[in-house]
């Protein structure tokens, strides 16, 4: 039967629930009760903001606080109807006034829940509201099932393409998916990679050699189309492989690996195809590069005094004739930032008539901290893509002459609010837009409750989730609490960079930490429900960082200019 409890649990699977309250620990509640029950779950802090969300995404049910900044939930509604006089919307308030419910129920409110919440009447309000969309899906689905019988073919033709650029990320090895590296100063690490099609010439890999060394790659075939894809694929699964027994063997050498991968790959290419490529090392601890670049851009480093400079080739492109190479040193202890990047970034054409981007792209690396920033910037003025694009780009930070705060907490789930409270102070002390002190309230919520949840208390993430199929979540905080004596310290930092300034936070726990290298898979699988927490952080900040055990994350803001 359709509207069956379990068909209905079933189909709520595939719905977008969009949550509009302001109240921090009320949107924490929600997520534990809609915890796997929905496919996303949309959070919004007022009605105005809860409006644009409905706006920017496909939402199919609604969840709103009545009482709220900007627009409360009735005015929002109102705007809504506009458009949508079916979409199920459930109004939450505290207050039992007869004009709000009159006005609620002209505009086709499905539900009313009172505070104080109760998780169960609130699963039973939504789970009303969804049986009529519910229904409608079904017929919908019934309507088009003879037309994606059809699409059959173009669908598996995209599944074998989808099968194909998973092949090629399985090929491009990262081992530092939003983690930084922190010896003498702390190194931030982001990649950009943005094939033109699924079949890429580009290919790229950083490796994680030793707690001092890493390893950048990049490596351009030579041409478009299948041909320059499985150059560059099998020359990157090659390099990676001879990589992998060098970290067993504890035997890293540069010269041997480029001497090996050329060996490998001179045979296999055509008379006339050439491979252009990047073969960096890092020394963190030395601050030192060690390079061979293979007919590939300039890599522009930036100093101390804001002086751009330039790492050039230091060899010809590899072909099947190729024999010697050259090995170049650079000293990189007053260097800041770096870009190395593949020449399609360079050679696509902006916005502006006749000019590449080759003639942005120093004043675009010098007038950007952030990898985001630094992208922004590119897709300002890119004109339609022509080729792969592919870049890397590090940050050197010396934090500590920039503090602004710090506070150590005890690990105790009532201390949410207080961190909270404290945390959005002091922002708001440096910023007035209430948008970012929002979006940096929410980060530093999940964050802290990481902290807590698995750093502090030990909770891996199958545990926390067999405990809310249980119910026992909370009072299982509380048992563990009690033989808890870990604290969990914030640091607030404020950078001023050209016109712009930055908000750093950093939280650190007492834990043992977890398996950093889980991040690649949170990341390319935003459907999976682990670690979902951690992606809304990365999408509302400018960048979030683990250290190599994951008991420290840093991540940051930035207030306009």
């Amino acid at each position: 039967m359709l509207n069956s409890d379990s068909n209905v649990k079933d189909c709520l699977k595939s719905l977008t629930l969009l949550c509009v309250e302001d109240n921090l620990t009320t949107q924490f509640l929600y997520k534990k009760i809609f915890y796997g029950v929905f496919k996303a779950i949309i959070f919004a802090g007022d009605g105005k903001e809860g409006y644009e969300q409905y706006l920017n995404n496909d939402i199919d049910i609604i969840i709103s606080d009545y009482l709220m900044p900007n627009l409360n939930g009735i005015e929002m509604i109102e705007k809504i109807r506009e458009f949508d006089t079916n979409i199920p919307i459930i109004l939450v308030s505290s207050i039992e006034d007869l004009d709000v419910i009159v006005r609620a129920l002209k505009l086709n409110v499905n539900n009313f829940i009172k505070k104080p919440i109760i998780a169960g009447e609130v699963m039973k309000a939504v789970e009303n509201s969804s049986k009529l969309l519910i229904a409608n899906k079904y017929l919908e689905e019934q309507k088009n099932k003879q037309l994606n019988e059809l699409k059959e073919k173009d669908s598996y033709h995209l599944y074998q393409e989808n099968l194909a650029f998973s092949k090629e990320l399985n090929i491009l090895k990262n081992d530092f998916y939003y983690k930084m590296i922190d010896i003498e100063s702390t190194l931030l690490i982001d990649f950009f990679y943005s094939p033109l099609d699924i079949v890429s010439g580009d290919a790229y890999s950083v490796r994680k050699i030793n707690d001092e060394i890493t390893i950048y790659i990049i490596i351009d075939g030579m041409g478009k189309g299948l041909s320059a894809s499985l150059s560059s694929m099998l020359m990157t699964s090659f390099t990676n492989h001879i990589i992998d027994m060098m970290i067993e063997e504890k035997n890293f050498n540069l010269f041997n690996l480029i001497n090996s991968v050329l060996k490998y790959i001179r045979p296999i290419l055509l008379d006339e195809e050439t491979v252009s490529a990047d073969f960096i090392v890092q020394n963190h601890k030395k601050d030192r590069l060690k390079y061979s670049k293979f007919a590939m851009p300039s890599a522009l480093l930036q100093t101390n005094d804001n002086e751009i400079k330039k790492l050039k080739s230091n060899n010809q492109p590899i072909s099947k004739y190729i024999q010697d190479f050259n090995i170049s040193t650079c000293d990189t202890s007053n260097i800041t930032k770096f870009l190395f990047y593949s020449d399609g970034l360079i050679e696509n054409k902006t916005m502006y008539e006749n000019k590449l981007y080759a003639e942005f792209i120093e004043n675009d690396f010098y007038s950007s901290y952030t990898k985001k920033d630094f992208k922004n910037k590119l897709l300002q003025v890119l004109d339609t893509q022509e080729d792969d694009i592919t870049f890397i780009f590090l940050n050197k930070l010396s934090l500590q002459s920039y503090i602004i705060d710090e506070k150590i907490f005890e690990s105790r789930f009532d201390i949410l609010d207080i961190a909270n409270d404290w945390y959005s102070d002091v922002i708001s002390n440096i910023c007035s837009d209430s948008k970012i002190i929002y979006s940096a309230s929410i980060v530093f919520t999940e964050l802290f409750m990481n902290a807590y949840e698995h750093g502090s208390l030990g909770l891996d993430s199958n545990d926390k989730n067999e405990l809310l199929r249980n119910d026992t979540y909370f009072e299982t905080l509380k048992k563990k609490e009690k033989g808890c004596n870990k604290k969990i310290t914030v640091s607030l930092y404020k950078v001023l960079y050209n016109s712009d300034t930055y908000i750093i936070s950093q939280i650190a726990d007492e834990g043992c930490g977890f398996d950093t290298n889980i991040l690649s898979k949170i990341f390319r699988n935003t459907n999976s429900l682990n670690g979902r927490g951690v992606f809304v952080s990365r999408e509302s900040s400018s960048g979030i960082y683990y250290n190599s055990i994951g008991n420290v994350v840093l991540f940051l803001h930035k207030i306009e200019s």
